[in-house]
């Protein structure tokens, strides 16, 4: 295969929503270019991208697909994710290493909700992006609304290069860049160039004239040229596009029919010629505070942003060039853990093909296979380079369930399918919580949920259950207490014995110290689930000696750990160990650890204690006139709104909200909101349970 330069690679994503029609396309271009010779479809299971049996099973992408097209000397690395929001890891890792965005909207619906999602990510990136107006063809097609749709999301800065055009039946498309019309046959394929027909001249003068303002808008040579001139010719145009797109500041329109190949060839010439490659792009900063030049003869660094895991081959880890260039056989140090890594052998994938390459330069995308110490996320680079890139920073989950394996002898099978999962997807996280004593799994949403469901059960053959988790309350006290315990057991030859009288109270933050006691000594402990114990030592007179001190300590704790009323985590308690007795014999570490245990629970359970519930911080964006509907149902979930601000179309909502009233949220916003809802939480605080709640938790 032919190894192409830095400036004549380019890295574009298709996003947009589901059913727009982006993998259609990416199978027509690589069609065009003849790098397949049968176009497939997702209806027959047969396309290059969506090749995982889930998608045969969903007709839809599950997966951020790398493939690769060659088109008039340039190559053209596709990456085809998934059109559901439920899959946004996928796009995550696809900003990392795309230059360019091209953003996918169907003709029949215009900018839908998954577009509107999707953009929202895509936009804080600033990536480069045009729109490609699909399915042109379709009897339902609007253009002109789509085209409206799209100002509403990126404002004027969107602009047609092309528009649709029936005549005599025949599907035409008018290039505004160009000044060109394409004439199309009934099966689509190399169009006939035509000049614009004269009762189209006026219209498309007025959107060449639009165009070359827009261009001109975007550099201040340019716009002297303008000036000067009162236009710019094609080429200066194209310059003058491409620093709009790198600006984020110009979206170029076009239009296509991917299904029956009209305008993909056309659409693959501006990707070639204007749409920016990765050494058009701003050097990118690393960890260390330097600069990633995307140069062939600058030291060699990859970036791991994807890996797979394929039955045949085991684990396939995706990278990008950031600079340099990568032979077979190189030797590269990983960054995170200073391991080498031989990489034996280096891939261009298109879905499950696969064609071996002896090299690859900056700025392209590859692939190798059985990495031993690399991961999603991890720098590849030249010993001693001192590169490491900046990691993707992949969104926070939307779900919590607590996972089991329905065969408790498949425990260990699921815990290391999960962990590759997690190690295919990032936004799928998975911890054993000691305090639930669960097995609990986060991700972003139900249908998310079901693809791993579906993954357990068809590539590991695991069968799991999916339940809510338990969660995580607090106990604390209210009023201080005072109390003692006697532990005293005899049972032939040495016996046990220990004494303790100590007083409990609520501690916060600033408080004075306790009156009225000897204070002898202060321990003040960061319990590991927040929250805090503070023990002093009030002993006088040597009634209990000083070694046995840390074994009431022990006791204390060991209650604390599993809390009187309904076993939680105990925090912010003081305790004062004031008085006691011992046994010149009988006494112990161990009497003396179960007597603090003991007279601890007394007190606790006599100082009015209380039950704290996590709290978390919620920031909800909705559709303006929707936006009632989500403040009738927060107020169900007894939350507290701090605050609303307006976001053009958008309200963003912010509340706090208890943790217990957050399950299955993300399915009831979706139905609220007709799936254009978005929401984001954190934790803020614990804070006191009601008094009603309390009682029922208690119960159970």
């Amino acid at each position: 295969m032919k190894i192409y330069d830095d400036k004549h690679i380019k890295n574009v994503a298709f996003v947009g929503a589901h059913k727009s029609g982006k993998t259609t396309l990416a199978e027509t271009m690589l069609f065009e270019a003849g790098l397949v010779n049968r176009r497939g479809s997702v209806e027959n299971k047969n396309t290059v991208s969506d090749y995982h049996d889930i998608e045969h099973e969903r007709e839809t992408s599950v997966f951020a697909t790398p493939l690769h097209t060659e088109w008039r000397n340039y190559k053209i690395n596709i990456l085809d994710t998934p059109g559901l929001d439920d899959f946004i890891g996928e796009i995550a890792s696809t900003m990392r290493v795309a230059d360019s965005v091209v953003t996918v909207i169907n003709a029949q619906q215009g900018v839908e909700v998954g577009t509107e999602i999707i953009w929202n990510y895509v936009d804080r990136f600033s990536k480069p992006t045009l729109f490609v107006i699909n399915q042109i063809d379709s009897p339902n097609a609007e253009f002109e609304e789509s085209f409206k749709s799209i100002v509403e999301l990126v404002g004027n800065n969107a602009v047609k290069v092309q528009y649709p055009l029936v005549i005599d039946g025949a599907q035409c498309i008018v290039d505004v860049l160009k000044m060109k019309m394409y004439k199309f046959g009934p099966e689509g394929g190399k169009p006939e160039k035509l000049e614009i027909p004269s009762d189209q001249k006026d219209i498309a003068n007025e959107l060449h004239n639009e165009l070359v303002e827009k261009a001109a808008e975007n550099d201040e040579d340019l716009m002297e040229l303008y000036f000067d001139k009162g236009t710019l010719n094609e080429d200066e145009m194209r310059e003058g596009i491409k620093k709009g797109m790198l600006n984020h500041e110009l979206f170029p329109v076009f239009c296509i029919s991917a299904l029956n190949d009209m305008g993909s060839g056309r659409l693959m010439g501006f990707i070639d010629n204007v749409a920016p490659s990765a050494a058009d792009l701003k050097s990118e900063q690393t960890v260390e505070g330097t600069t990633i030049e995307c140069k062939k003869d600058a030291p060699t660094s990859l970036f791991v942003f994807k890996t797979l895991y394929e039955p045949n081959l085991g684990q396939i880890s995706f990278f990008k060039v950031k600079s340099g260039e990568i032979k077979v056989n190189d030797k590269l140090e990983n960054s995170r853990n200073n391991e080498i890594e031989i990489l034996n052998q280096l891939y261009i994938m298109d879905g499950k093909n696969r064609e071996l390459v002896e090299k690859l330069s900056a700025g392209d995308i590859g692939a190798t296979l059985k990495l031993k110490y690399t991961e999603t996320n991890d720098t590849l680079r030249t010993k001693g380079s001192n590169i490491t890139i900046k990691p993707i920073k992949y969104p926070d989950p939307r779900i919590n369930k607590s996972v089991n394996a329905i065969d408790k002898n498949d425990e260990e099978k699921l815990n290391d399918a999960l962990k590759k999962i997690h190690s295919q997807d990032p936004t799928v996280l998975v911890k054993y919580s000691k305090e639930l004593k669960q097995l609990i799994l986060s991700c972003q949403g139900e249908l998310h949920l079901a693809t791993i469901d579906w993954t357990l059960q068809n590539v590991y053959g695991i069968k799991a259950v999916f339940e809510q988790p338990r969660i995580a309350y607090r106990e604390t006290i209210q009023r201080s207490s005072t109390t003692s315990y006697k532990h005293k057991k005899q049972s032939g030859g040495a016996g046990q014995f220990g004494e303790v009288h100590l007083k409990i109270e609520p501690y916060f933050e600033g408080m004075p110290e306790p009156e009225g006691f000897n204070i002898r000594g202060k321990e003040e402990i960061d319990l590991e689930w927040g929250g805090k114990l503070i023990f002093y030592n009030c002993i006088v007179g040597g009634v209990i000696d000083a070694r046995y001190l840390p074994s009431v300590l022990k006791g204390i704790l060991e209650v604390m750990e599993e809390g009187p009323l309904t076993g939680s985590y105990a925090r912010d308690i003081r305790v004062m160990l004031f008085d006691g007795k011992m046994h010149a014999v009988d006494s112990n570490d161990i009497s003396f650890k179960i007597a603090g245990a003991h007279a601890f629970k007394a007190a606790f359970l006599q100082a009015k204690p209380k039950l704290l519930e996590p709290v978390h911080e919620l920031t909800v964006k909705v559709p303006e006139e929707l936006m009632g509907n989500v403040m009738t149902d927060l107020q169900s979930r007894r939350s507290i709104i701090l605050g609303m601000d307006s976001d053009g179309k958008y309200q963003t909502i912010k509340a706090k909200i208890p943790l217990a009233e957050m399950y299955k949220y993300s399915t009831t916003l979706r139905s609220i909101t007709q799936g254009r809802g978005s929401f984001s939480t954190k934790f803020s605080s614990f804070e006191l349970v009601p008094n009603n709640v309390q009682e029922e938790l208690i119960k159970q």
